[in-house]
């Protein structure tokens, strides 16, 4: 028997080489444009909140029904 075990492209050497590769662009880029990026920081922290609202907000029971959870069906009245 001959087990074919493809591992994954970013296991591969070419898939180290370019991660390597982009990690040392990326130092590069942003040691040479750190000023920039430093100023751009508190903004996104503002664009995370109403991303976070948006994405994080499917979890409750919404904005018009609270609901008690440790109830049954019955005792709430729904049956």
């Amino acid at each position: 028997m001959h087990d074919d075990v493809k591992c994954s492209w970013w296991r591969s050497r070419t898939g180290i080489a370019v991660i390597g590769l982009a990690l040392v662009a990326a130092f590069y880029v942003l040691r040479e444009h750190y000023a920039h990026v430093f100023g751009v920081l508190p903004y996104l922290l503002l664009l995370a909140c109403p991303l976070m609202h948006l994405f994080m907000h499917h979890g409750h029971a919404g904005h018009g029904e609270a609901r008690d959870r440790t109830k049954p069906e019955a005792e709430r009245g729904r049956i």
